[in-house]
């Protein structure tokens, strides 16, 4: 089996986090781990080390701020490449990604560069969310698709990555360091004709703490999203 890892950035997750790793290791006993926190103001670190100290296969980069949840994606992609692992799985810690998913995930990712969920194969994911969150999760799967072809649920962050077959910094050339890193990379991926494989999930809505998304958030999207649709239009490389 390939090196394997799971990414999982952190910010203000202190009480989901001793919650989220025990369902991580009831379906992936031997995965290795790496939370990436940005000196969460309610100590989310302290809960991290406390797992460690328990756990030799869990490890964390700590970092100075909040860079935004793209950035913290960079940077372990970043520590996982030069750690030599080959197979990197990325989730949030909000509890709305089910670990139950990863042992599939990890076996498809053998015949493809990239394996993610999709939470509009089934028509019950979003139920539980509040209705305004629905709308704008649909919206932008349109504009998505409409502006740049993109017919993948492209912002969601629960994926798996196969570094055996993809280039890392492919990744890594998605200049955004927020929300809108997850659909860019998705748009990078297809202009490199990379194979992605999606499967369904239904997606529950997060009940302990708060979104980090915020309606300012959307809007600097939208307008990212328009930025590189007309670099697109323009045939202006996404490398520059």
């Amino acid at each position: 089996m390939l090196k394997t890892i799971l990414i999982i950035p952190t910010y203000n997750e202190l009480l989901n986090v001793p919650i989220i790793y025990k369902k991580i290791r009831k379906y992936n006993y031997n995965l290795d781990i790496l939370f990436v926190d940005d000196n969460s103001p309610d100590k989310t670190i302290n809960a991290i080390k406390k797992i460690q100290k328990k756990d030799s296969k869990v490890n964390f980069i700590l970092r100075k701020k909040k860079n935004g949840i793209g950035s913290a994606h960079k940077t372990g992609i970043k520590w996982v490449v030069k750690n030599n692992y080959k197979i990197c799985i990325t989730m949030d810690a909000d509890l709305t990604h089910d670990p139950k998913f990863i042992p599939k995930m990890i076996k498809l990712s053998e015949h493809y560069h990239l394996v993610q969920t999709n939470r509009f194969l089934d028509k019950r994911s979003l139920i539980s969310w509040p209705l305004y969150r629905r709308i704008l999760t649909r919206l932008r799967f349109i504009l998505l698709y409409l502006l740049l072809g993109l017919n993948y649920d492209s912002s969601g962050a629960f994926r798996c990555y196969n570094f055996n077959k993809l280039n890392y910094k492919l990744i890594l050339f998605a200049k955004n360091n927020s929300y809108s890193f997850f659909w860019e990379t998705i748009y990078i991926l297809t202009k490199e004709n990379c194979k992605i494989k999606e499967i369904s999930m239904i997606q529950k809505y997060r009940s302990i703490g708060s979104s980090k998304l915020k309606i300012s958030d959307w809007l600097h999207g939208l307008y990212y999203l328009f930025v590189i649709f007309f670099k697109d239009l323009l045939n202006i490389n996404y490398k520059k």
